[in-house]
C-alpha cells in the first residue's frame, strides 16, 4: 500500500489490487477495525433501521429543483467572487478536476479495467534490430557480467554517500562508488516505477497500458541471443516487466534461505548465483535484483536486528504512535541494510573480475518516501503534487577494472550532481551491453 491522505486515480487502484497479503496485513490493526466498527458499521447500521418518510411525487421534484437551484446559485456566485484564483489554477492543474470529483474512484476503476481487456496478441515487439558486434581486434574477449539492484522506497538524501549527516553507508563509502544525487523517479509507486524504469517510453509518454504491450528492455537484450537474462524478486513481483525471462520468487524460504518471522532477507537472492553463471559461460549475463529494501510502514521489519544502530526506533506500523525521530531512525536502519546487501553484491562481482568477465552493479531505487514532512508519509501521491522526498531517489554505480577500460570513467564521475531521471536507465544498459539499434540514444547513456 502506498500514501495516506492520496487520489483514488488508476494508479492507486493498481497499488491496491497488486498489493500481496503480506504488504497488505501490515497495515492491519486493532484501531483500523475500531474505525470500522463505530465509523462505518454502526453509523450504517443505524441509518437502515432509521423510518424515512418520503413526500409525495410532486413535492419531491419541487425539493429536488429548489435545491438544486439554490447550490448552482451559490456556485455561481462563488465562481465569480473568485474566479481570478480558480480559473487560472484549474487551468494549470487539469487533474484536480476530476479527483474532488467524490465519485472520482468508480471512474478510475473503470480505467484500470480498461487496462487489464489487453490481450498477449497486442504485444507490439520494438528493437528488433537489436545486435551485438564483436570486436575482430579485441585481445582478450569477454562477457559483461552487470548486477542491477532494483531498490525499494530508498530516497537520496537519506544516503551518507550523499552528504547524510548519519553514516547509513559505512561499508559503500569504502568502495569507489559513483553516487548520482539528483536523479528523479517515473513516479511514486512500484506498481508505475518499475514497469517505467524498464520501457522504452520516457515519463511524459509513459502509461501502464503501453507498458504491457511493448517489449521492454528486457526483451530487447533476450532478443540479441546474447545475454542470459536473470530476475530474483523480494519484493511483490516484477509489475510484469519479466514476463518472459527466468524469473524466481525469492519472498517465502522455499527459494530464500535466510528468512527470519516471515520476512525474507534482500542478501538471501544472492545465494545460488555462481550456479547460474556457470551454466552459462559463454554469454553475457544481466541479473536484476528485486529488494524489498525500506518498504514501509514496518521499516523495523526490513533488517535484521545486527542493524539497529540508530535508536529508538518505531516497533509499531501505526506512525502515528511514533515520533518522527523514532520513524526516521527505522527508516535509516533500512537504509543501512542496504548499504551491506550492495556491498555484498559488489564483493560478489569482484570474484569475477579475474576471470573473462567485465562487471558492473547499478542500484537505483523506484520512488522515494516522505518521513513526516508537512504531515505526510510513505509514497504514492500523484506525481504533479507529490514532495521531492518521494520523487528523488537513490542511484549508485559500481564499476570493475575491466569495463572501466571501455568508458570514460572521469566523465561519468562528473555527472553525479547532474540532474537524470530513471529515463537514462533503458539506455544505460543498451550501453552496458553494447547493444546496437535504432532504439539508443547516446545522449540519454548516463555511461557516454
Amino acid at each position: 500500500m502506498d500514501s495516506y491522505n492520496t487520489i483514488i486515480n488508476s494508479e492507486m487502484i493498481r497499488n491496491i489490487l497488486q498489493t500481496n497479503m503480506k504488504e497488505s496485513l501490515e497495515l492491519f490493526n486493532i484501531k483500523l477495525l475500531l474505525y470500522l466498527g463505530f465509523l462505518g458499521i454502526i453509523p450504517s447500521f443505524i441509518i437502515y433501521k432509521l423510518k424515512i418518510i418520503y413526500p409525495s411525487f410532486k413535492r419531491a421534484i419541487f425539493l429536488k429543483i429548489k435545491y438544486t437551484t439554490a447550490t448552482l446559485l451559490l456556485i455561481a456566485a462563488i465562481f465569480f467572487l473568485f474566479s481570478k484564483h480558480y480559473t487560472s489554477f484549474f487551468r494549470e492543474h487539469k487533474p484536480l478536476r476530476y479527483s474532488i470529483n467524490p465519485h472520482f474512484w468508480l471512474y478510475s476503476i473503470g480505467k484500470y479495467i480498461n487496462t487489464l481487456t489487453i490481450t498477449p496478441t497486442s504485444l507490439k515487439a520494438i528493437g528488433l534490430d537489436a545486435k551485438i558486434i564483436e570486436e575482430e581486434e579485441e585481445e582478450k574477449p569477454h562477457n559483461e557480467l552487470v548486477i542491477f539492484v532494483l531498490g525499494e522506497t530508498a530516497r537520496s538524501d537519506h544516503f551518507s554517500l550523499n552528504g547524510y549527516k548519519k553514516k547509513t553507508n559505512p561499508l559503500l563509502e569504502k568502495e569507489d562508488i559513483i553516487s548520482f544525487k539528483n536523479l528523479s523517479s517515473c513516479g511514486t509507486s512500484t506498481a508505475f516505477s518499475v514497469p517505467c524504469i524498464f520501457s522504452f517510453y520516457d515519463r511524459k509518454n509513459f502509461s501502464y497500458k503501453k507498458a504491457k504491450t511493448t517489449y521492454n528492455i528486457l526483451d530487447i537484450l533476450n532478443y540479441t541471443n546474447k545475454i542470459e537474462i536473470l530476475w530474483r524478486d523480494n519484493n511483490s513481483d516484477s509489475k510484469g516487466v519479466a514476463l518472459r525471462v527466468k524469473y524466481e520468487d525469492f519472498k517465502s524460504p522455499k527459494n530464500n534461505p535466510i528468512c527470519f518471522e516471515g520476512e525474507c532477507r534482500d542478501e538471501g537472492m544472492l545465494v545460488g548465483l555462481e550456479k547460474f553463471i556457470k551454466e552459462h559461460p559463454n554469454k553475457d549475463i544481466f541479473i536484476v535484483l528485486h529488494q524489498i529494501g525500506s518498504h514501509g510502514p514496518a521499516y523495523y521489519k526490513r533488517y535484521p536486528k545486527e542493524f539497529e544502530k540508530f535508536t529508538p526506533v518505531c516497533k509499531t506500523n501505526q506512525l502515528q504512535e511514533c515520533s518522527k525521530e523514532e520513524i526516521i531512525n527505522s527508516y535509516d536502519n533500512t537504509i543501512l541494510y542496504t548499504d551491506y546487501f550492495l556491498s555484498k553484491v559488489i564483493n560478489f562481482l569482484k570474484k569475477y573480475e579475474k576471470q573473462h568477465y567485465q562487471t558492473a552493479m547499478l542500484y537505483v531505487s523506484d520512488h522515494g518516501e516522505s518521513l513526516g514532512e508537512n504531515g505526510i508519509y510513505l509514497h504514492g501521491l500523484p506525481y504533479f503534487i507529490a514532495p521531492k522526498a518521494q520523487k528523488s531517489v537513490a542511484a549508485l554505480l559500481w564499476l570493475g577494472e575491466n569495463i572501466k577500460e571501455d568508458i570514460n570513467y572521469r566523465l561519468v564521475k562528473a555527472k553525479e550532481n547532474q540532474k537524470l531521471s530513471h529515463d537514462s536507465i533503458f539506455h544505460t544498459l543498451l550501453g552496458l551491453f553494447e547493444v546496437q539499434t535504432k532504439l539508443y540514444k547516446k545522449e540519454e547513456d548516463i555511461l557516454r
